[in-house]
């Protein structure tokens, strides 16, 4: 009478395990599914504000006496479209990727500032905003970060130190400002004041004035200061345009299609890197300064906010080519093709700083 006793009791013991063994999976599916939920991919890769104003007649000199074409003019080998990226940085034969750089991360259905260095390591926080935080730029001397937030009543310019601390907004109901970056001399930030042009203020805020009266956005400053690259749809279709950096002698450098916004200066102040390319199907170009030798580096993946290294070794950019938004980078002759981050949430906008 003993034997069956002992039988149920072990296929007793052997439920009460399947039990709890399918709980626990349960318990794991739901708490995957829940961080999926609080942390969706940001399938809006381009936040560039535009404002459709009446257009105006420039009166720039315009470099588009042909229609430059779209294949590459350089030989390139093999297209970045065909090369596989790597999640472990390949550093090329240009020496290693140095400097850091500062990017929009997608946290808690929140866009915040994020810094790493150059070779993808030592991933941060900076900002822990209520609302969204963008547009960021390093400034010259690798101390600070300035970059535009809601996190007040609109869109306002702040800077912040590169470990998160000595957070400041600089400015204060004069309309809705992106895309600030510092000058190489450190005298003044420009950046979008949207729908009224392009504006100046002292690092610390003070003296905030029109440089610009167009539909202008997405300021960088050429790296001896002597010179502004913006898109702008002042003479029609946007564009990429170079000025002085007083505002004078404006001159447009594209005459392309679906043009994006932001643009970056090679360091010799050169060439100019730019995306261009109807949404999702954008790719990374660069250009001379004086509207010759446009070079596609990128095919596929849409692609966009390219950002010239330092040293002019590489170009870091945005992609959704992986199906979420990473950052990348390319050497400016098209080799090289490296990613950079490798998360579940959406990194963008990278800024390269030393």
């Amino acid at each position: 009478m003993s034997t069956p006793n002992k039988i149920l009791t072990a296929f007793d013991k052997t439920l009460l395990v399947g039990t709890g063994v399918g709980v626990i999976g349960i318990c794991i599916v739901a708490c995957v599914f829940y961080y999926i939920l609080m942390n969706p991919p940001n399938q809006s890769i381009d936040p560039t504000p535009f404002v459709s104003l009446p257009l105006e007649t420039s009166t720039a000199s315009v470099f588009d006496s042909s229609t430059p074409t779209l294949l590459p003019t350089l030989d390139l080998g093999v297209l970045p479209s065909t090369l596989i990226p790597s999640p472990v940085p390949n550093f090329g034969g240009d020496g290693s990727l140095a400097g850091k750089i500062a990017f929009t991360c997608y946290i808690k259905q929140i866009d915040q500032i994020c810094l790493m260095n150059a070779d993808g390591s030592d991933r941060k926080q900076i900002t822990e905003m209520e609302a969204t935080a963008f547009y960021a730029s390093i400034s010259p001397d690798g101390q600070k970060i300035y970059f535009s937030s809601r996190r007040s009543t609109g869109f306002e310019i702040h800077s912040v130190n590169l470990n998160g601390n000595g957070l400041q907004r600089l400015t204060k109901n004069i309309g809705s400002l992106y895309a600030p970056e510092l000058s190489p001399n450190g005298d003044w930030v420009v950046f979008t004041n949207n729908g009224n042009g392009l504006w100046l203020m002292k690092p610390d805020g003070k003296n905030p004035h029109a440089l610009t009266t167009s539909d202008d956005i997405d300021p960088t400053w050429s790296a001896d200061g002597s010179m502004i690259a913006f898109a702008s749809s002042r003479a029609g279709l946007r564009q990429l345009f170079v000025m002085n950096a007083d505002g004078s002698n404006i001159r447009q450098v594209t005459n392309l299609p679906d043009m994006g916004g932001r643009s970056s200066w090679s360091p010799d102040g050169t060439r100019l890197a730019f995306y261009a390319g109807p949404s999702p199907d954008r790719d990374v170009y660069i250009i001379n300064v004086d509207g010759t030798g446009l070079v596609q580096l990128t095919d596929g993946g849409d692609n966009l906010g390219p950002s010239w290294s330092p040293d002019g070794n590489w170009i870091a950019f945005a992609s959704f080519r992986d199906g979420n938004n990473e950052i990348y980078a390319i050497h400016p002759d098209g080799t090289g093709l490296t990613r950079l981050t490798n998360s579940p949430i959406s990194d963008w906008q990278p800024r390269w700083g030393k």
